[in-house]
């Protein structure tokens, strides 16, 4: 019987999970990685072994109202009846925000998590998902140990002065202030990085997905990140604005008449490459569309990844290396193309050829900085902070 952590990363209509054997390896070892997707409409699971191979699927009646506790419980009896061999002894959780108080993985109890529910009003739209997530497990199998993994906890080495925002000091006290998030993505890199450029010290790691933030890394630690205060800061995302002109806000409350919650929704899910464009917030279709909305929202998040790499790079003193990760950065050769040549003053020298393959090195051998295709797993790095947590490291 292998002893089993299962891992999950808790949406508000899908569940992402892994099953990791923890089986005394250096790295936990990927069983089963899987989703159930359209929770609350439509839902559909579907989980795949380490190959990549189809396990199993299933489809509910169009319309059936599962919950995230159904969820959970699908799940978790997928894992325990069909997972054979295995023996689930712990869960890790991917969590949004810990705030100041939660800067590590933390072996949840009941009170933490009543503690974490209380920074609810700054994550609003994902915290909850990750809490239902917590909860229904707590219910499922209340003595199965849980663990949770805060995305803004590598960030807790920002200089102090990279932390603030000019604001009042009441609201400073409130917890208002930088973060930085898409931590796990990050620490993932920054642990693997050394196998494919050991003498890079000063790093920029470009998280570029449907959420996408840039972070600078020196010697392996964060010290600046274009994501802050919220998920909304930095480039623009698929729906997401990035960086905005607090004044925009003003203006829509003021002249328009517009809510907190149509402020919400504008930012959350109207903006973006979706906002500019008007056809899609999937860079695959505005990369394949001909319309010129489309070239539009592309430049925008191109030139705005090369305008957050120098600030990045001024921060760090210097750029040894630049990486991409995630979605877009893994798998769109042409935005990697883009901003590469538009930092040729760094020194950066792109090989199209080993562009075109994906790396993982995509620069030619006289470039002045490395770049790199290294895809991400924030799945391992909880699976990892679950079992460290375990044996009290």
């Amino acid at each position: 019987m292998t002893d089993a952590i299962l891992v999950i990363n808790a949406g508000s209509s899908s569940i992402k999970f892994a099953g990791y054997a923890a089986d005394g390896a250096a790295d936990p070892r990927l069983l089963v990685r899987g989703v159930l997707d359209g929770i609350g409409s439509d839902p559909f699971f579907a989980v795949k072994d380490a190959e990549g191979k189809t396990l199993d699927t299933h489809d509910w009646p169009r319309g059936s109202a599962l919950s995230h506790e159904d969820a959970i419980a699908f799940i978790l009896e997928w894992i325990r009846t069909q997972a054979s061999g295995a023996r689930l002894i712990a869960a890790g959780h991917r969590v949004v925000f810990g705030g100041s108080a939660y800067d590590r993985p933390t072996l949840l109890t009941a009170a933490i998590i009543e503690e974490i529910a209380e920074l609810v009003p700054f994550f609003p739209l994902h915290l909850p998902h990750n809490l239902a997530a917590i909860r229904a497990l707590s219910r499922l199998d209340a003595q199965l140990p849980q663990i949770a993994c805060f995305d803004n906890a590598f960030h807790r080495t920002l200089p102090p002065v990279a932390q603030l925002l000019a604001l009042p000091a009441h609201l400073r006290a409130r917890g208002v202030r930088r973060y930085g998030f898409h931590g796990l993505s990050y620490e993932f890199i920054a642990r693997t990085l050394p196998q494919f450029a050991p003498a890079a010290s000063r790093v920029v790691v470009a998280h570029l997905g449907s959420g996408a933030s840039m972070c600078a890394i020196k010697d392996g630690a964060s010290v600046e990140s274009t994501l802050g205060f919220s998920g909304l800061d930095g480039l623009p995302m698929g729906t997401r604005p990035g960086a905005l002109d607090p004044g925009v806000l003003l203006y829509c409350m003021q002249a328009l008449g517009m809510d907190a919650k149509a402020i919400e929704r504008l930012l959350y899910k109207e903006c973006g490459l979706l906002g500019v464009s008007g056809i899609s917030n999937d860079m695959r279709d505005l990369l394949a569309s001909a319309e010129p909305a489309a070239e539009q929202a592309i430049a925008l998040f191109c030139y705005h990844i090369n305008k957050h790499l120098g600030a990045l790079t001024a921060a760090l003193g210097g750029l040894d290396a630049l990486v991409f990760t995630a979605g877009i950065g893994e798998h769109a050769p042409d935005i990697r193309a883009r901003v590469c040549r538009a930092a040729s003053w760094l020194g950066i020298r792109l090989d199209d050829a080993a562009n075109a393959r994906g790396g993982p090195c995509i620069t030619s051998a006289d470039s002045e900085v490395s770049v790199w295709v290294i895809p991400t797993d924030e799945e391992l790095m909880i699976a990892l902070h679950t079992s460290a947590v375990l044996a009290g490291v």
